[in-house]
């Protein structure tokens, strides 16, 4: 890849799993410490309105990584819904709207995969957004996601942007928050195996029936995603998106059973006990499987088979324990 003369791109969520994947990923290609801009929560309160406009023109980026997120699994969505939806609105809003007020023409948001209705037809087309009834346990988080994507179209259309949106399925690596209810599948099944198999427990309980079907996709094929859709030339993006459904789908291109994932890390953990299911808990959407075909027709492709990148994930949370509340 070409690198800009005096690129300055900041990576908002540089710490999170997908944000320190790109960084990793630019770096690869090439580009210096110097050519990022990175900032810590304790430095820059993203939902700080004020504190997001004095650093934009302080730094004067000249592209954005919008990999910033309030994020969690089924438990956290439906116990903290009022933090889903406000910090990720904040977030976008400030960072979006900065981001047009000091001329920064490129930026690249991350969506997520819950944007689409519950009972969208599988696998889900980018034009399946705003069709039906959102998943109920995570509706707060979907509906400020979907505002991002409206963002950045919004300001494309109206004031000539060049603001790109991606939506990835479900993601899993390295960096990831293994807290045992607030995390998604992966990492807080990883614990879970993990610390069932330190203690002898003889079973281990999964919420829900085991059922649903879910796409993975490994964090670091998400990154050289999100890379790609960014160098593409404003011309190719504009030939394969509509300035009103301008988001790209980012998958593996096949799913799992929530039942074969837990059997799948607990092989990956060495925990040799029981496998039982909550039937009590929720269990979601009944299938969440991307169709990619608009990336994949562009060149991208995923390289991450699931039972490496679960090797590779579970030797970070032996490394790293990360455990966010």
């Amino acid at each position: 890849m070409e690198i800009p003369h005096r690129t300055k791109i900041y990576v908002a969520g540089h710490r999170g799993m997908v944000g320190s994947a790109i960084v990793r990923n630019l770096l690869a290609q090439g580009f210096s410490p110097d050519d990022l801009i990175v900032c810590t929560h304790d430095k820059l309160d993203l939902c700080n309105q004020q504190a997001v406009q004095e650093f934009f023109a302080r730094e004067q980026p000249s592209q954005v990584y919008l990999a910033a997120a309030k994020v969690g699994g089924i438990h956290s969505n439906d116990t903290y819904p009022a933090d889903h939806i406000y910090d990720n609105l904040m977030i976008q809003r400030n960072v979006i709207h900065a981001a047009h007020l000091h001329d920064v023409q490129k930026l690249l948001f991350l969506g997520s995969s819950c944007i689409y209705p519950r009972l969208a037809q599988q696998p889900m087309r980018e034009d399946a957004l705003l069709t039906g009834t959102l998943e109920p346990t995570n509706e707060p988080y979907a509906v400020a996601k979907i505002a991002g994507i409206k963002l950045c179209e919004s300001y494309n259309r109206q004031h000539g942007r060049d603001y790109r949106c991606v939506m990835p399925t479900n993601l899993y690596g390295p960096g990831d928050n293994y807290h045992l209810d607030n995390s998604h599948v992966v990492p807080a099944l990883i614990r879970r195996f993990h610390e069932a198999k330190v203690n002898c427990a003889a079973e281990v309980a999964i919420w829900g029936t085991g059922g649903p079907m879910r796409e993975f996709l490994y964090v670091d094929d998400m990154a050289a995603a999100s890379v790609f859709v960014m160098d593409l030339s404003p011309e190719t993006y504009r030939a394969n998106t509509k300035p009103m459904c301008s988001h790209i789908n980012i998958g593996f291109g096949s799913d799992f059973t929530i039942a074969e994932l837990a059997l799948a890390i607990s092989v990956t953990v060495g925990y040799q006990g029981g496998i039982v299911f909550d039937t009590t808990k929720p269990d979601g959407a009944p299938r969440k499987l991307m169709d990619s075909t608009r990336i994949k027709s562009l060149g991208w492709q995923p390289h991450t088979e699931l039972s490496d990148g679960l090797a590779l994930t579970y030797a970070d949370f032996l490394k790293n324990r990360r455990i966010d509340f």
